[in-house]
């Protein structure tokens, strides 16, 4: 009590000294910018491209007597701070776009001058299947996908050729959250709006008043604090440049696409980061990247999707109604009412070296699964192809194949439907449902793919997702076909979606094909120590 006592005498003390001093608010010489220049350089402008190469870029430089720090303010709801005047500027509307560009140079005591001027650039860069995805076209919730391993992880951000960390650049190799690892924290309270006003994407974070930070931002461990996220954001999408990017496999790890939210908005997990690159994105889940400006060491991943903690998980579309299958339950060459077989060499449109046969050495019935073996046959290959063409054919329904794949570079096993009006309706206008394709050159690495007029062979609508142990454990590949869409999956997870519409050819009837090809377009160059390896599935179900 004595203590307390003489603290509050002495601070009372201190108090008449300081009301005794003569009053002195002088800030000191306050000097407004003067001579405020502005230089906007055009990436990629030539006579030819007066506008650009297409980047969207500009290269804004300003300077200012008496200025201490600038800001520039654009025309499509973006700012930003730029202490030295000097910042790079992608504009990602498609097309030629003019926009109005206001700059402001601050001096001291926050004394301002500002300018204006208009630019004119081109962008080629669009991903409108991105947008539709985020937005569902017009306004869509993602969740923390907290029942997902690794929902919340960092890795390396270093080039591939690093020899330490550069093959890890694209996954949370340091740290992958367990299941609702965070459900003490406020993490999950996280709900992020992606929505769109005209062509204009917007972001909104209802993060519930706290935001869980990053423990190197506040100097300590992970922790909620609270922070007021409230009204919208303006996001752009731009194209990537990141390490992941450069990769030799890059198209198997990353969309390459930037979500950018602007006056420093994020997603659910403050790192410092506003911009994030787009791994993988379907109709309900999304994986990101965001490198900690921080530590630009680290990359930082989050999983979200479109299902609310304890909201129901079965897709929109199901179907449970079992009408065909094969459980491969009988010995000896597969069953007649069920299968035809494709027979015979010519490289099959894509350069493929195999024979296909229907002898026993190739396809066979045994042990409760169905064997398709691609063998070396003298200089040359033979496989099988089977086929339920004119055995089943349908339109719209779930398809579940259980397989485990071949091993060996070269080898190119594929599961995928045909449109049984083919032979009419010259491919890819009957269209084309690939349910899993693998190189065996690039193990775990699964494909699924539509092919339809605009988009097909090298440019056709594909995702590919990385599985673990393809080629010696069973997994299930699945499709769930209907009208507004065709979703694929591996093992439940859905890592591509193609949103259905009156002109795709997907509305009609399709067959079921089951084959391992060798070497060809995608296959690629066959180990020349290959002797043979088999496709083997356990069960094939249609449900409608």
């Amino acid at each position: 009590m004595k203590k307390i006592i003489t603290n509050i005498v002495a601070i009372f003390t201190l108090l008449l000294l300081v009301n005794c001093q003569e009053d002195d608010f002088s800030f000191g010489t306050i000097d407004t910018p003067l001579n405020l220049k502005v230089t906007a350089e055009i990436i990629g402008k030539t006579a030819l491209a007066p506008n650009g190469d297409g980047s969207g870029k500009i290269k804004f430089t300003t300077v200012a007597d008496n200025a201490i720090s600038y800001k520039y303010v654009f025309s499509d709801g973006t700012s930003t701070n730029a202490p030295s005047g000097t910042f790079l500027k992608t504009f990602t509307k498609p097309g030629v776009n003019t926009y109005t560009v206001t700059v402001l140079a601050s001096g001291k005591a926050g004394v301002t001058s500002n300018t204006t001027l208009e630019i004119t650039v081109f962008s080629s860069f669009k991903d409108e299947e991105a947008v539709q995805f985020l937005t569902g076209g017009s306004s869509k919730k993602w969740y923390w996908a907290q029942t997902e391993k690794g929902h919340l992880g960092v890795g390396p951000n270093v080039p591939w050729s690093d020899p330490d960390f550069g093959t890890k650049n694209y996954y949370p190799d340091f740290y992958a959250a367990a299941v609702n690892e965070k459900s003490a924290t406020c993490l999950y309270n996280s709900v992020m709006t992606f929505s769109l006003t005209g062509d204009q994407l917007k972001f909104n974070l209802d993060n519930q008043g706290q935001t869980f930070y990053n423990g190197a931002i506040k100097g300590g461990d992970d922790a909620c604090y609270d922070l007021n996220t409230t009204g919208d954001k303006v996001a752009t999408l731009s194209p990537s440049e990141s390490f992941v990017t450069m990769n030799p496999d890059h198209l198997t790890q990353t969309r390459g696409t930037m979500i950018n939210i602007a006056d420093g908005g994020f997603m659910g997990y403050f790192v410092g980061a506003s911009s994030y690159e787009i791994l993988s994105i379907t109709e309900n889940r999304m994986v990101v990247r965001a490198v900690m400006p921080g530590n630009t060491f680290l990359a930082w991943y989050h999983i979200f999707t479109t299902t609310p903690p304890g909201g129901a998980t079965t897709p929109a579309v199901d179907y449970t109604v079992l009408k065909w299958s094969d459980e491969f339950n009988v010995d000896g060459a597969p069953d007649p009412a069920k299968w035809a077989y494709d027979l015979g060499a010519g490289g099959w449109g894509n350069s493929e070296a195999q024979t296909y046969t229907n002898a026993a050495e190739n396809v066979i019935v045994q042990g409760g699964n169905l064997k398709i073996t691609a063998k070396k046959a003298g200089s040359g290959y033979t496989s099988t192809r089977l086929k339920s063409e004119n055995k089943f054919e349908f339109t719209y329904g779930k398809i579940e194949v259980r397989a485990k794949l071949p091993t060996g570079a070269g080898t190119w096993p594929a599961i995928w439907m045909l449109g049984q009006d083919y032979a009419t309706n010259t491919w890819p206008g009957c269209g084309e449902i690939d349910i899993m394709e693998q190189k065996g050159s690039h193990p775990n690495v699964i494909y699924g793919t539509l092919h339809y007029p605009g988009r097909s062979g090298g440019s056709a609508d594909g995702k590919t997702t990385t599985i673990a142990n393809s080629e010696t454990e069973f997994h299930v590949y699945k499709a769930i076909w209907s009208p507004a869409s065709v979703n694929i999956y591996v093992d439940d997870k859905l890592f591509h979606t193609v949103l259905n519409t009156s002109s795709l050819p997907f509305n009609k009837d399709f067959f079921l094909i089951l084959n391992v090809a060798m070497g060809g377009t995608f296959g690629g160059a066959i180990d020349a120590a290959f002797t043979q390896s088999s496709m083997e599935i356990d069960y094939v179900r249609v449900y409608q």
